[in-house]
């Protein structure tokens, strides 16, 4: 199936689809018989947090959080696992409460007076959801936030809805119907029936996130995901701060003080050690890594519109990666301090954030001092920006994106991996014929990633005619740019380029950006791994016989207007890398589709589309 990114222009920097451009599939809800298989499935991730202290520690409660957001950790915490299954744009309401104004006349009416005393306190809490009532006390239990959850009975979780609009999922009412108690009664409903009347106003909690750079391309707004610009993947080795891909989950913290942020080392025996973010820069040796970040889904539109098979998730082109500089302390050296021992029954490292976020990575990794698993607080040499985990993050180089946990505050020591949602019910593969039930237990996280490459820029020329027979003998100067990119610290050492659709192949220029490119003469490249993409160029001639002529007059295919009436000719880029083990990149996306649409990683084929033959000049 022929790819559909048409470059309509004589020079062009390839840029992702805007918002909405991408079709989006749903996956169907896994069928849950009753509430203690529920409970069990919930166990198996935390949605808002991945701490689980020691009976010893239990008591030691973490800060009070403000209502908003205990009130949004239980939105969270309703639809963490769902929510990786789901689009990310939000649906309509009448999509969502679809039999909504259906009754069961057998169940009672809730007075609000009624509904407010099944609190937080309440050994019985319920929740409002429209005008239905749900008691989740079975649920309560399984959930290791259980006492956040819990300051956000007793009310209605429409407004918060409301804010939190990727929630909006007929997958999460089929979950919370399962807890149908009853109704608002009439007498405390609005005007329309369609609400409790006394419902309050909530805070935006997006509403202190940073400003943005106006040329990311923003995939979702709240939270915000936005991938890198075309030309911000070709021009510059280092992305630029406000360049950089965002991926985030939720809103982003705020910290007042960031030099007494502080971080909680936890070993397997439950005692802990803190650090704050003064102690980690004046008590360790400070490092620089070099390392570019890649998202799962990079490219996860290439592999459905290619594969012709809607992948879910974000439809990231091919700007969800970036490369930086990242400065802080080796986690190895951190680890050592806080106590722990080779010897220890340690398999996993987690990553618990502020915002709820969590993950793990193998200790293998984690304590290797060869690794360069950071503790970051700064970016291409200034503090890391809030959108990139201001004050502290990790950073793990060449492991996919969602280990590098952004606004760091714990770290735990553990035989088992993270219970997050996020390590346990997301970042996995499947093969191309699982599309419903999978075993997500039986496929293990995404760490290292594979062999990646796109073609991030096109200049394609004038016809240069050679001879009288222009039909033969016309040649088109091409010109392309891109990025390459292998996990696990594995250098690219080649990246092929066809011009003609994968017929013939030809080698791209490796950009030497590691020798002596900093601004003093120096590498701008850091670490015991090539953690970081490689740029490369292509510079050659298409010649007329390769190019199809295309009827389709210039903008007509793309909704836009011919010009000048000149038909297009056209030819099919492609792109592949290989790196220093000899992994390469599969040559379609068919064979490694998979729901979730990650590590799409197959050719990047782009449809290189001009009208400039009507504009030859002979030489």
């Amino acid at each position: 199936m022929p790819p559909r990114s048409y470059l309509q222009t004589c020079q062009i920097l390839l840029r992702p689809r805007p918002l909405g451009s991408h079709s989006r599939v749903a996956i169907p809800a896994p069928k849950i018989r009753n509430s203690s298989q529920h409970a069990a499935l919930l166990l198996s991730f935390r949605g808002l947090s991945s701490r689980t202290p020691p009976a010893s520690q239990k008591s030691q409660a973490r800060p009070p959080l403000t209502p908003w957001v205990a009130s949004a950790g239980l939105l969270v915490s309703i639809v963490a696992f769902f929510t990786t299954q789901l689009p990310p744009a939000s649906l309509d309401a009448s999509q969502v409460l679809e039999n909504s104004s259906q009754t069961d006349d057998s169940l009672p009416r809730f007075r609000l007076s009624e509904i407010r005393k099944h609190n937080g306190s309440s050994p019985n809490p319920w929740i409002v959801h429209g005008t239905k009532v749900y008691d989740i006390t079975d649920w309560v239990p399984a959930h290791p936030g259980g006492d956040v959850i819990l300051r956000a009975a007793g009310g209605s979780i429409d407004r918060y809805w409301d804010i939190f609009a990727i929630h909006k999922s007929q997958y999460v009412y089929d979950i919370l119907s399962q807890y149908l108690i009853g109704y608002v009664d009439s007498a405390d409903l609005t005007p329309d029936g369609s609400r409790p009347a006394q419902s309050e106003d909530v805070e935006d909690p997006f509403s202190d996130d940073p400003a943005r750079h106006a040329d990311l391309i923003t995939r979702t707004l709240k939270p915000r995901n936005a991938e890198s610009p075309g030309y911000a993947l070709e021009a510059s080795f280092l992305t630029p701060n406000d360049l950089f891909y965002v991926r985030n989950h939720m809103w982003v913290p705020t910290v007042a003080d960031p030099e007494q942020h502080t971080l909680t080392v936890e070993l397997p025996d439950g005692s802990a050690k803190k650090y704050t973010l003064h102690d980690l820069k004046t008590r360790f040796p400070q490092r620089t890594v070099t390392a570019a970040l890649q998202c799962s889904g990079n490219r996860r539109s290439n592999m459905s519109r290619e594969s012709g098979r809607k992948a879910n998730g974000l439809p990231w082109d091919t700007g969800a990666i970036s490369n930086a500089q990242w400065h802080g302390v080796l986690l190895a050296d951190v680890l050592a301090d806080s106590g722990f021992k080779p010897d220890d029954d340690v398999k996993h490292v987690h990553f618990s954030a502020m915002e709820a976020y969590a993950a793990s990575i193998p200790i293998r990794k984690a304590a290797d001092p060869l690794g360069d698993v950071l503790l970051a607080w700064g970016m291409n040499g200034q503090d890391l920006p809030r959108d990139h985990g201001f004050p502290l993050r990790s950073i793990v180089p060449g492991h996919v994106a969602a280990r590098s946990v952004k606004w760091l505050d714990k770290i735990t020591l553990s035989d088992e991996e993270s219970p997050s949602q996020w390590q346990r019910r997301d970042y996995k593969c499947f093969g191309p014929n699982q599309t419903t039930s999978v075993d997500w237990d039986a496929a293990p996280a995404i760490q290292e990633m594979p062999v990646q490459s796109a073609v991030t820029a096109v200049k394609l020329g004038k016809g240069e005619l050679h001879g009288e027979d222009s039909s033969s003998s016309a040649c088109y100067p091409i010109s392309l740019g891109g990025y390459a990119y292998s996990g696990g610290g594995r250098e690219i050492i080649r990246v092929d380029v066809s011009i003609d659709g994968g017929q013939t192949w030809s080698q791209a220029r490796l950009l030497p950006d590691c020798s002596g490119g900093g601004s003093d003469g120096s590498s701008p490249c850091s670490g015991h791994g090539f953690w970081a993409w490689k740029r490369w160029r292509f510079e050659g001639k298409v010649p007329a016989g390769v190019l199809q002529q295309n009827e389709a007059k210039q903008g007509e295919e793309e909704g836009g207007d011919a010009k000048g009436g000149a038909s297009r000719v056209c030819t099919t880029v492609v792109v592949k890398a290989t790196d220093e083990t000899y992994n390469t990149q599969p040559e379609s996306h068919a064979a490694t589709w998979n729901i979730r649409g990650n590590l799409a990683s197959a050719w990047h084929r782009v449809r290189v589309c001009t009208d400039c033959l009507g504009q030859q000049k002979q030489d």
